[in-house]
């Protein structure tokens, strides 16, 4: 079935009801948005577009997003959505290696894709979506009725980093998105036409993955002037608007909490925000349920499995009379309808409550594989469970607490920064000899990047030339917020270096950081 089918039939019958909105305003009603929608499909088409060519979304969240999203599945082609925080080189490699044909822009990205992709070899056509850009594609004839698609033809390719720091292309098809909405209907939160999605959160990741149910039970879509996280303008949209849902990183709401405290305001209009992306804080969550109220859903998920495989419910988030709260609430909740979850050990053999190994999954979100990388996939689908990657321990009453990361991922603000990129990008600096990056935590961030830096024989370092040369590489939030210079890095007898060691050093007082 293909997903955009759930946008026609909100337009068939409720075609006059709200259905975008730019701040407060109304831009769309369902009966427009499936319209324009039905009009990229067409256009598409007469660009020789076929069923499963990709199309990249290098987008602020704007309802242009919504629009071009449906818009691709309609015309039976792969979105290629990616974070518009991302530098135009990285935005690039995304787009040559998915094969994309088409790349639809914001203004301020465009420039920056056309020009890397020259660099990349790449011979995706950039479109810049704004007005102008896409006057000729929303005035085209329209597509009548979706591609036809089975459930296992691609939807979306999502690059996620890995440990090789570069990006992989997970493999995310229609039936997987249709059993993700129907998960979050039972296991995260209700939905009706009466509610509306805030995109505080870039829609290239898992806010843009839940406007999918709310497209299916007809609610409002919600993106703010701003194009991004603003916590006045939230709390402002949430008043106005009423029935607020959306999804955030656990530093975002650590920020509004802090806000709302500050201004003495509540959660007047907010509905429920689910939280994931990152560790929260026990000590944080009780402070925002205090200030918000009952208004917290967990979920934990991966690129390869989105958004679906624990949910810690909003009565768990707000019990505090269960002998167990504390606990529960700080875990990640127990596993949604569509999936099985199990903690395994080195062979994948499952392990019995209370002890901690790798966390395994398998079921209807799980993805097939990696894009075109079957090395991958076949490390990490084994026996058609998921290897996470994460460890983690399952209690007697099935609530999945996480203990560690099995690789050295940094989640800095709900974002995941992979270290081995930010290594490769520094190390063409030809004064460093050495770098290792590691995250350090912080109260506000999660984590922070730090960079233990080593210097070629009579170099002379400083911070703003470090700091430059990352940033005509990688993506502004990627740089490391200080550099530590050290003669060497520690490693063990076969030269590997330890990370566990550096992170120790992080709590001393006689490092030598750059100025």
């Amino acid at each position: 079935m293909n997903i955009s089918i759930w946008l026609m039939r909100q337009a068939q019958v409720h075609g006059d009801r709200p259905a975008l909105f730019l701040g407060a305003d109304c831009v769309a009603d369902y009966g427009q948005f499936h319209a324009q929608a039905a009009a990229v499909a067409g256009w598409l088409d007469a660009q020789g577009l076929r069923q499963g060519d990709r199309v990249a979304l290098f987008m602020k969240n704007r309802p242009e997003f919504l629009i071009l999203l449906y818009g691709i599945w309609m015309a039976g082609a792969v979105a290629v959505p990616v974070n518009a925080k991302l530098h135009g080189r990285e935005a690039a490699w995304i787009a040559v290696d998915a094969g994309a044909r088409l790349a639809f822009a914001s203004p301020g990205l465009a420039d920056d894709l056309a020009q890397a992709l020259s660099q990349e070899g790449g011979d995706a056509r950039v479109i810049l979506a704004d007005p102008d850009g896409l006057a000729d594609v929303l005035a085209h004839d329209r597509q009548t009725v979706p591609c036809p698609l089975a459930p296992q033809d691609l939807a979306w390719l999502f690059y996620t980093s890995g440990t090789t720091g570069r990006p992989k292309g997970v493999m995310i098809t229609h039936g997987m998105l249709s059993a993700m909405c129907l998960s979050y209907l039972a296991d995260v939160d209700q939905a009706g036409p009466e509610d509306a999605a805030l995109y505080a959160a870039p829609l290239s990741h898992g806010a843009g993955l839940y406007a999918l149910v709310h497209v299916l039970v007809g609610a409002r879509h919600v993106c703010p002037d701003s194009g991004g996280f603003d916590p006045a303008e939230i709390l402002d949209l949430a008043a106005h608007h009423g029935r607020i849902h959306m999804f955030a990183a656990p530093t975002m709401i650590k920020r509004m909490t802090a806000f709302a405290q500050s201004q003495g305001r509540d959660g007047a209009g907010l509905r429920t925000i689910v939280y994931g992306g990152g560790p929260m804080y026990v000590a944080d969550i009780v402070e925002a349920v205090e200030v918000f109220g009952p208004v917290f859903v967990q979920i934990y998920g991966q690129g390869e499995c989105p958004m679906s495989i624990t949910a810690l419910s909003r009565a768990d988030v707000t019990d505090r009379s269960h002998p167990a709260w504390r606990a529960r609430l700080g875990s990640v909740g127990r596993a949604q309808s569509v999936v099985e979850v199990k903690i395994g050990d080195e062979t994948g053999a499952a392990l019995a409550p209370g002890q901690i190994g790798e966390i395994m999954v398998r079921g209807a979100t799980v993805m097939p594989g990696y894009w075109r990388n079957p090395a991958a996939t076949a490390k990490t689908i084994q026996d058609g469970w998921l290897r996470t990657g994460d460890m983690g321990v399952l209690d007697a009453a099935g609530y999945l607490t996480l203990h560690d990361r099995s690789k050295d991922m940094i989640i800095s603000g709900g974002t995941n920064i992979y270290p081995r990129e930010v290594e490769e990008a520094l190390l063409t600096h030809p004064d460093l000899h050495e770098v290792s990056v590691v995250g350090q935590p912080d109260p506000e961030w999660g984590e922070i990047v730090m960079a233990f830096v080593v210097p070629r024989a009579g170099a002379v370092l400083d911070h703003a030339a470090l700091d430059a040369h990352c940033l005509a590489q990688i993506a502004r939030f990627k740089r490391p917020k200080a550099y530590i210079v050290l003669s060497e890095l520690p490693k063990n007898n076969y030269g590997k270096v330890l990370k566990t060691a550096l992170r120790e050093r992080l709590a001393g007082s006689s490092l030598r950081v750059l100025a």
